[in-house]
């Protein structure tokens, strides 16, 4: 036992210790991630969701990198340089990031940004930036480095280290393109919690804040947000549900997304830009085509970026950029009726996405409550007005911040995910944009006839919310074989999206052991192969095991059926039954579903069942108030769908109890999985190999430590510098001269000197190592003459401190001789000890100082500082230890006088107890038994302790008044009783 609670003891010990460490890096942080900019948001301890400020005290940064060859610069000292050599900087990589070379925005990148040599990965097919031989880079790297930069902001603004984020990323990124964030965020070293789309997150942000408009009436809300890079529109159902964890709680469903990859405002941009350039070749002040030179038109980007968005609120502007091309100004006139004619098929797009975004939903307009704008480039008024025709509404709503909406939203999702925070509960159901199904081919038989049928099956429909799990049995496959997951019908989308949207197939899933499961289980009767998947919280699809199901029969003891019905009943209770289902019920959307099996007699039956299954399916997405009543009917649905196709199947399903007492048998059915080696073969983007990420991770290292130690030696190149230039300064002032001789002057002073000339020929080459020791060389140096002028500023502080100290210890040391022996409550070893602490020091000071006045101000003084805090220390703890005694002291008891009324009184209010030996007189008595609350005939008067009782509970009365005469008494009670009356 004694060992036991040792053992407990040294593991309470152990957390204890190990408590500081996790309370320190308990920050996390949220990354909106945009083409143009970032920004980011922090949470920790005592610091609610906050936008981080980054080194110009900005609260967005430009997402751009700019590399050189020995420099490395992001944001905006980054976007300074594009304008002079646009080469070397990164951005827009989001449009490139899980694409082909082959891929049509491969090419219309090139296109806007011709200064990069983008190349071909020979192995993944994808591209990758190179700037020479040394300098190559793919998006995921340079994505990478700005996330890493995110996170360097984050923790500055923090103040402690961040691992955890959750970065958002636009609705409509495909598996590539989310898996390719995943693997920049994994080169950064960031630990993603989740990628949470950015209209999910902006809807997050809108609905914490206006939690408590949210009821059991669902509200419809669509939100229209055109960035730089693209436009979504998003329709968000808010309601009120009831979850079996948390109680009701407040919703947010994603029931349609429509968007439009192109438009967005850096194509208003470039369309400006054009505009400006082809002004400037009009003016004819240069033979030379202005087009062709990249830094002019790195430089007319800039200036078109500043023309939107005056021309957002004023009719006309006059565009200007000096030195242009070959020092050649230009100035032009620029109107907003000329930028919307520019941009007028742009304009004409806009109503688009809403339309994809009904249509996603099913839904029409009037059942939209309120658009609410996001995003920076809806502040054209072109768009607004275009938007405002389009969705038939009064106005649109403003009432979100448009540039932060998405970046709050995500960092709410980052403090729930965090197990480091507690938030109130804000459910979240997100949909995938995109369906996917399972595909494979079997062979057939038809009147002798053997045929390959192509058989498919729908895992997730489109608009199918997730987190979610999936299962899909395979009942007619006894030996290996492989299926493919692909994306669905695609049909909604546009031939160009179609275009972009890259490889329509995802993996070929290649099963071995599945013959060799079937030969080892014989006996049993198989239950088909089944395929887990999951759609994670980042909506990455995964394949989390395949195992081939088998089931025998077993004879059961009566015990166990016993037991086995109680089983039942008790999954009953858990799992949910028959029982009405409550309006507003939501069930866990990470459940596994079971997905309609392929099974069937005939080819006949099973093609109908094929459609049957799909039609489910389509159904079960429709809408909301569908789909929360077939989550309670699928579980006796699904049961006898599987009994009529004989697949044996009971996913998920509860038979009513009377049905298990009807089927109850001396037999017990046991379940034997055996899991299946499992092959992906990914058919879209491959992923980077562990080698390839390790040598990416090192390759962003380097750069990072390469800028730490750049940074380190500019740090001590500059205050090399300034110690130069400040101490050959103070050598004049009137302070350092009274201390220092002239033969120190003129050693420090061409010490100081041989140093500057040092810096002016070799310091800027020097190494980090090498201007350390030249700094601290100098300090050395001067040491003792920054000592003696730093002991004489504080001399006056200290001794005025100390002086004020030895004469408030004295005059207490008088005032606590003169307590009379009597009260006396310091002894004289201690008064003693006080005496001789204030002699020792004041004759400590007067030696000292006279000792200090004999010395030369040139030379190390004998009277120092901390020797004066030493002696005011030594005082203070002596004094402070007397005045504690004094303030916890007790007075001495004294005899008590004979028939003192006074003493009498002052014992009684101070001791309860004396209260109860001093008993009321039989004339106090006598008046209480008068008093208007008569005792009743029969009753037994008050005792003399019960009146005592009562007056010691009576609290309203002073102390001194229970011991008045009777009549007065009466007279205070009556007057009482009056005013009850």
């Amino acid at each position: 036992m004694g060992r036991r609670k040792l053992l407990l003891a040294a593991l309470f010990c152990l957390v204890l210790a190990m408590l500081p460490y996790h309370t320190v890096t308990v920050a996390v942080m949220s990354v909106d991630l945009g083409s143009e900019w970032m920004k980011m948001a922090i949470v920790k301890p005592g610091v609610p969701m906050e936008i981080v400020l980054n080194k110009e005290s900005r609260r967005k940064t430009p997402t751009v990198v700019c590399l050189k060859e020995n420099e490395r610069l992001f944001g905006d000292s980054a976007l300074g340089v594009s304008v002079k050599n646009p080469r070397t900087v990164y951005r827009h990589l989001q449009s490139i990031l899980g694409k082909k070379q082959n891929n049509p925005q491969v090419a219309l990148y090139q296109k806007r940004f011709p200064e990069h040599q983008l190349q071909e990965d020979p192995v993944r097919g994808t591209v990758y930036f190179k700037n020479s031989e040394e300098m190559q880079y793919t998006p995921e790297e340079l994505l990478g480095m700005m996330l890493n930069y995110s996170r360097a902001l984050a923790q500055d603004f923090a103040e402690q280290p961040i691992k955890d984020a959750v970065i958002t990323i636009p609705a409509f990124f495909n598996q590539a393109e989310r898996r390719a964030v995943l693997q920049a965020a994994q080169m950064a070293g960031l630990k993603v919690l989740q990628l949470i789309n950015d209209n999910t997150a902006v809807a997050l942000n809108y609905g914490v804040f206006r939690r408590k408009d949210i009821d059991n009436t669902a509200k419809n809300v669509m939100f229209y947000d055109m960035g730089s890079g693209s436009t979504t529109a998003t329709i968000v159902t808010y309601q009120t549900v009831k979850t079996k964890e948390s109680g009701t709680q407040p919703q947010l469903q994603i029931r349609g997304v429509g968007f439009d990859r192109g438009l967005g405002g850096f194509e208003m941009d470039l369309r400006l830009r054009d505009h400006l350039a082809k002004l400037f070749n009009e003016q004819k002040k240069s033979k030379k085509d202005v087009r062709e030179n990249h830094r002019a038109m790195a430089k007319l980007l800039k200036e078109a970026q500043r023309l939107k968005t005056v021309l957002s609120a004023n009719v006309d502007f006059m565009a200007q950029v000096e030195g242009l091309m070959d020092d050649i100004d230009f100035k032009a006139k620029v109107t907003r009726t000329a930028f919307e004619e520019l941009c007028a098929d742009l304009f004409e797009r806009v109503p688009r996405p809403v339309q994809d975004a009904l249509s996603a939903a099913e839904m029409k307009l009037d059942e939209i409550e309120q658009v609410i704008l996001v995003g920076g480039s809806t502040r054209v008024p072109k768009v607004q007005e275009v938007l405002l025709k389009a969705v038939a509404k009064e106005e649109l709503g403003k009432n979100i911040n448009a540039d932060e909406a998405a970046a709050m939203g995500a960092v709410y999702q980052a403090a729930a995910l965090s197990k480091a925070f507690k938030v109130k509960p804000f459910l979240v159901r997100d949909a995938a944009v995109f369906p996917i199904q399972v595909e494979f081919t079997r062979e057939t038989e038809e009147e002798g006839v053997k045929t390959l049928k192509h058989n498919k099956r729908i895992l997730f429909q489109r608009m199918a919310p997730y987190p979610q799990r999936k299962v899909i049995t395979f009942n007619r496959y006894s030996d290996d074989f492989a299926f493919d997951i692909n994306y669905g019908d695609l049909s909604f989308l546009s031939q160009d999206d179609l275009s972009v949207f890259g490889s329509l197939n995802l993996t070929t899933v290649k099963l071995s052991g599945v013959g060799s499961s079937f030969q080892k289980h014989t006996d049993a009767e198989s239950k088909g192969i089944k395929a887990h998947f999951n759609m994670d919280e980042s909506g990455v699809l995964l394949l989390d095991r395949v195992e081939s199901v088998f089931e025998t029969i077993v004879e059961e003891i009566e015990e166990e059926s016993t037991l086995t019905k109680l089983g039942n009943t008790i999954s009953t209770l858990f799992g949910g039954g028959s029982a009405e289902p409550a309006p507003n019920v939501t069930e866990p959307v990470q459940d596994e579903e079971e997905v309609p099996p392929e099974s069937g007699k005939d080819d006949k039956d099973e093609a109908q069942k094929d459609e049957a299954a799909k039609e489910k399916q389509d159904n079960s997405e429709k809408s909301a108030s569908e789909e929360k009543n077939q989550e309670k009917t699928e579980e006796s649905g699904s049961k006898t769908d599987a009994k009529e196709e004989n697949d044996g199947e009971k996913s998920g399903s509860v038979e009513p109890e009377k049905e298990l007492e009807k089927k109850a048998k001396p037999q017990k059915k046991t379940k034997i999985s055996e899991d299946i080696t499992v092959e992906l073969v990914i058919n879209d983007i491959s992923d980077p190999t562990a080698d390839d990420v390790t040598s990416s991770q090192k390759k962003l290292q380097d750069l990072t430590d390469r800028d730490l130690a750049k940074q380190e030696r500019e740090k001590t190149l500059n205050s090399l510098e300034a110690f130069i230039f400040e101490t050959q300064d103070k050598l004049y002032q009137d302070d350092y001269q009274l201390v220092v001789s002239e033969e120190e002057k003129e050693q420090i002073s061409a010490k100081l000197t041989e140093a500057s000339e040092w810096m002016d020929e070799d310091g800027y080459t020097a190494t980090t190592k090498q201007l350390r020791e030249k700094l601290s060389q100098l300090k050395s140096l001067c040491k003792d003459m920054f000592f003696r002028v730093e002991e004489r500023r504080k001399w006056p502080d200290r001794l005025a401190a100390l002086e004020s100290m030895l004469n408030t210890s004295s005059f207490f040391l008088r005032s606590a001789k003169l307590i009379p022996e009597d009260d006396q409550i310091f002894t004289e070893v201690e008064l003693n000890m006080l005496e001789k602490v204030i002699n020792e020091t004041t004759m400590w000071k007067n030696e000292t100082m006279a000792e200090q006045e004999k010395r030369s101000p040139k030379e190390r003084p004998i009277l120092l500082s901390k020797d004066i805090e030493s002696k005011l220390a030594l005082l203070d703890r002596e004094v402070n230890y007397l005045l504690n005694k004094a303030k916890f002291a007790k007075p001495k008891a004294k005899a008590k006088a004979k028939n003192s009324t006074s003493s009498d009184k002052s014992s009684k209010a101070n001791s309860t107890a004396e209260e109860k030996v001093i008993l009321p007189t039989e004339e106090s008595t006598d008046t209480k038994s008068e008093s208007p609350e008569e005792v009743q005939p029969g009753d037994a008067p008050p005792t003399e302790e019960s009146t005592g009782h009562i007056d010691s509970d009576s609290q309203s009365q002073p102390t001194e008044e229970r011991t008045t005469t009777g009549p007065v008494e009466k007279a205070q009670q009556e007057n009482h009783i009056e005013d009850e009356l």
